[in-house]
């Protein structure tokens, strides 16, 4: 079975490192068990933060680099445990935190029984490169201190989607986009078969362009065309958009795009052939400058049998 946290990536990296320190936890407590200890590895820290010192519930915050409801959960258990007491401090508001004698006696336990084999264990697991990913923990930490992951995240390059033009290596993509709506919603026709299967031939040789939208972690997720028709027409055609990339507004980017592409062919009419059905397509093509006409109908319609709409582009023009 796959590793989804392995094959995801840096955007799991937390949860991957909270897998990672789960399981040699949960190695160091046998170990600690196996020593006769009755405590947790995760109190190991706290009561080496307390060695021959009192400190309160803040100072083993920042001691230990833990939250505090974590801190005091930690406490209270040792606490359960005789390992540690908890007295009024001189401020009433705040309570010192101490360790009991048998709580210096587990100590000095897990510093002889316990730790010498953790330690092992962890340089047999990293070997020589132990040292540099203690550095790069080190680093993480000092950085995530100066600035958090919101922010940092906030200040990411979130542009998630790209325009790349067609090369012969994305020749099955514009192929499959395609493919995919038209059975979907109607049947290939001939006039589909003829570009979808050669669109050098058709579409690049003779002057037009083909654009795709690719989207950060999926690959290419839609296509759109420029087809050099009769006189100085171009048909905005084969424009397609796979489900997987729905809600990204990868559709109106690549639209955007191909029309920026238009703005330096000669084109007239720039113009688009669809169906009714396709009213999401249809809304969005009105949104960038489509109109429905009737001449781009009656020059153009024929050439697909599901042709019920027919558009013209008119450049929308600023107040």
């Amino acid at each position: 079975m796959s590793d989804i946290l392995r094959d995801l990536g840096p955007v799991f990296l937390a949860s991957r490192l909270k897998r990672l320190g789960e399981r040699m936890q949960a190695g160091a407590a046998r170990v600690t068990g196996a020593a006769g200890l009755p405590v947790q590895p995760s109190h190991m820290a706290l009561l080496a933060a307390l060695e021959g010192r009192e400190r309160t519930i803040g100072e083993l915050v920042h001691a230990v680099g833990i939250s505090q409801p974590g801190v005091t959960r930690g406490i209270g258990q040792l606490v359960d445990l005789g390992m540690v007491e908890s007295r009024q401090g001189a401020d009433q508001r705040q309570r010192t935190i101490s360790l009991t004698p048998a709580g210096n006696r587990t100590l000095a336990q897990a510093k002889l029984h316990v730790w010498p084999h953790v330690e092992a264990a962890v340089h047999a697991l990293c070997g020589d490169r132990l040292a540099a990913f203690v550095d790069q923990i080190d680093r993480l930490e000092t950085a995530l201190a100066a600035t958090p992951l919101d922010l940092l995240a906030a200040r990411a390059d979130t542009r998630v989607l790209a325009i790349r033009d067609y090369d012969d290596t994305l020749a099955k993509d514009f192929h499959d986009i395609n493919a995919e709506w038209i059975d979907a919603m109607f049947a290939l026709e001939d006039t589909d078969r003829e570009v979808l299967e050669n669109p050098r031939k058709t579409i690049l040789d003779p002057g037009g362009a083909i654009l795709f939208v690719e989207a950060r972690g999926l690959g290419v997720v839609g296509t759109c065309a420029l087809q050099k028709t009769a006189g100085a027409g171009v048909e905005l055609t084969k424009m397609a958009v796979r489900q997987s990339a729905r809600g990204l507004k990868a559709g109106e980017f690549l639209l955007s795009a191909i029309l920026a592409r238009a703005a330096t062919m000669p084109a007239d009419p720039l113009y688009l052939l669809t169906n009714a059905k396709c009213a999401a397509a249809i809304h969005l093509y009105e949104k960038l400058g489509f109109v429905h006409d009737a001449e781009i109908m009656t020059r153009y319609g024929a050439r697909y049998a599901r042709c019920d709409v027919a558009m013209r582009y008119r450049k929308p023009t600023s107040d």
